[in-house]
């Protein structure tokens, strides 16, 4: 069955600047600029006032109204990327032989995982900024504006340390996401 009219309104922060045109979303705030294209769903999206965008879909099946509030939760991440932005911590996990991480340029080189001499690269994706954490051993610290951004390069170094042909229950090396969110605001 199809519902006739679902719609959502995103209320927009003070200190972020949103245009949208033909459902291209550009978001300015304090840490840059972030612009997302949904032309790929089909559904009116348009300013509604002066702090307000509106998400419509009309004649929706299950499917495309599950679609409405990812759209609008898209939204509000670029709100907090661009106001505060986001962190994924990442903690090396071995049992032997010491995982060996290093960045050279713009890419993630792991190395001795369980011994191996093979070299694993991830490239990382742009806005994507690398530290390594010092007052934590054997952590790394992925952040930037974009949430899509940051989580995938998370994802490429976890899957990098895949572990195959092995059993998984007793080889649990790897690098995995140990925290996630949103970069903590500095206390005055």
């Amino acid at each position: 069955m199809k519902t006739v009219l679902a719609s959502r309104t995103i209320d927009i922060p003070d200190d972020v600047e949103v245009e949208v045109k033909s459902r291209v979303v550009t978001v300015k705030g304090k840490r840059g600029t972030l612009v997302r294209d949904f032309k790929h769903m089909n559904m009116s999206m348009y300013m509604f006032g002066e702090k307000r965008i509106k998400v419509d879909l009309w004649f929706a099946n299950r499917k495309e109204l599950a679609c409405v509030r990812t759209i609008c939760s898209h939204v509000e991440n670029m709100f907090v990327g661009v106001t505060r932005g986001f962190i994924y911590k990442m903690r090396f996990v071995y049992s032997h032989f010491p995982i060996n991480v290093t960045l050279t340029d713009k890419t993630v080189e792991i190395r001795n995982f369980l011994g191996e001499k093979r070299v694993r690269r991830v490239k990382l994706s742009d806005g994507v900024d690398y530290v390594r954490s010092s007052g934590v051993k054997d952590q790394i610290e992925l952040s930037g504006n974009d949430i899509a951004a940051v989580s995938l390069t998370a994802a490429k170094l976890q899957q990098a340390t895949n572990i195959r042909h092995k059993d998984l229950r007793k080889f649990l090396d790897g690098i995995y996401v140990s925290e996630k969110g949103p970069i903590p605001e500095e206390e005055e």
